[in-house]
């Protein structure tokens, strides 16, 4: 079987743990992963943790991936504006793959037209925005509604990667 592989796609401001806990914890367990941005080089968090971009998303190939991950912060707001990126989602969505969300890394499935009548959660500030574009939301810790799964902020990180983990089977 070929190793697993995750794409997390994010930007600069993003929330540095919502990244950073996905990234290692998937290393963790022998899954490689992938960083990709707008641009290659380097992205800054929001608390100034600075990240390496191993794919621009031009060169991204969804098929290679098992995963995809979305973390919040302020990254979302210009994720959401590459098409590219939107169409990464669909790819995900369209095969039933994996995709988790947390904190403002739903807008970029907002964007994408994903979460009409998806069972979601998010950070307080974006629930207005997903219940307009359709989610059915909850304010819970960690929401997964077939191969969704959401969460709304940084203290829920744990509950977030536990079903990361039972999604791909890694318990």
């Amino acid at each position: 079987m070929a190793a697993m592989k995750a794409l997390i796609i994010s930007a600069d401001n993003f929330e540095d743990t919502e990244l950073l806990v996905p990234y290692y914890r998937l290393k963790e367990e022998g899954i490689e992963v992938d960083i990709a941005s707008m641009q290659t080089g380097s992205i800054r968090g929001k608390h100034g943790y600075e990240v390496a971009v191993t794919k621009s998303l031009k060169d991204v190939t969804p098929e290679a991936y098992d995963i995809l991950i979305l973390p919040g912060g302020k990254a979302p707001e210009a994720v959401r504006q590459e098409k590219k990126a939107l169409d990464l989602a669909r790819y995900f969505f369209n095969k039933n793959k994996p995709v988790a969300a947390i904190c403002h890394g739903g807008q970029t499935l907002i964007s994408a037209g994903l979460v009409r009548g998806r069972k979601m959660t998010c950070y307080r500030s974006v629930a207005p925005e997903m219940n307009e574009a359709g989610a059915l939301y909850e304010d819970t810790e960690v929401v997964v509604d077939n191969n969704l799964i959401s969460s709304r902020q940084p203290s829920d990180l744990p509950a977030f990667m536990r079903e990361i983990m039972k999604i791909l089977k890694l318990r």
